[in-house]
């Protein structure tokens, strides 16, 4: 890849549909509409999103990730945050990616989760990629349908924060099952992630539910719960769409720690595993009866 995540040979090659992964580049369809892509052996894809950056979704995903490999599922993690990816940072996985000629071949952390990311493209972790929006949606589709994903109980995607076009791409081109939600307690985290949450609803992929990140710290001294950022209003929220609230996630200092030292799949705790039981019931309640939703 050249100096600043320039294109064009920065983004992996395409392959159509091979065995072994989701299938392909999207097609078209009637007027040119994009169809969404095959799943290959990837039984269900979930994205986690919140509309704004700085709420911990990276994290959530990681964690979520972690627990459910612990539980025994096959887990994989489709960062689609190009320009500012975080998941082989709280994972400690450099990558490469590489290009066999059967497809592109994520890497792997330690605990075996598949990861693709933008970062495993650049020179460095401080090197930005700057890249216009059609080579950013064209190399999620890429990280998607030409990578050997192989068999996956679920596929994780970070989304980026805001409504535009990598989310417009992901939801008109993958086969989403749902989203999961991240929001922290503070009024503004909720009024912009009602903005993706719409976005979701409006191209009719499910809403799983809410995470209530940052929701509360215990004190040291006696266990008491603190709300350092006020008042819980995740409840709310969730009762205005007619969702589950799957967790809400204190504030722990370790989770920084291991993120930092790249070993955020080292530790879990008891709201790590409810958030983890959550999900698998939501996306089991949102998938009865259909594969995806078109």
């Amino acid at each position: 890849m050249g100096a600043a995540g320039g294109p064009p040979d920065s983004a992996p090659p395409g392959h159509g549909g091979h065995a072994g992964h989701a299938g392909g580049a999207p097609a078209r369809g009637p007027r040119g509409t994009l169809q969404r892509m095959d799943k290959g052996r990837v039984h269900r894809v979930v994205a986690v999103g919140s509309g704004k950056g700085g709420v911990g979704k990276s994290s959530v995903t990681v964690l979520l990730a972690s627990e459910l490999r612990r539980l025994g599922r096959t887990v994989g993690i489709l960062d689609a945050d190009v320009t500012g990816p975080s998941i082989p940072k709280l994972l400690g996985v450099p990558g490469p990616l590489l290009d066999r000629g059967e497809g592109i071949e994520p890497a792997v952390s330690r605990a075996g989760v598949p990861v693709v990311s933008s970062q495993f493209m650049v020179e460095d972790e401080q090197t930005p990629v700057i890249w216009r929006g059609p080579l950013v949606t064209r190399l999620i589709t890429q990280f998607f349908g030409s990578v050997q994903w192989g068999t996956l109980d679920y596929l994780l995607i970070d989304m980026p924060p805001g409504t535009s076009d990598v989310p417009l791409t992901v939801f008109q081109t993958i086969p989403i099952d749902g989203m999961v939600f991240v929001v922290t307690p503070q009024e503004l985290a909720a009024l912009i992630v009602k903005k993706a949450m719409n976005m979701a609803r409006d191209l009719h992929v499910p809403l799983l539910g809410l995470v209530e990140n940052m929701s509360w710290i215990a004190c040291p001294h006696c266990g008491q719960r603190i709300e350092p950022f006020g008042p819980s209003r995740v409840g709310k929220v969730a009762d205005e769409y007619g969702i589950p609230v799957l967790a809400r996630l204190p504030i722990e200092p370790w989770i920084s720690e291991l993120g930092d030292a790249g070993r955020s799949d080292e530790r879990s705790s008891p709201e790590i595993t409810e958030l983890a039981a959550a999900f698998e019931r939501a996306v089991t309640e949102a998938t009865k009866g259909s594969m995806t939703v078109l």
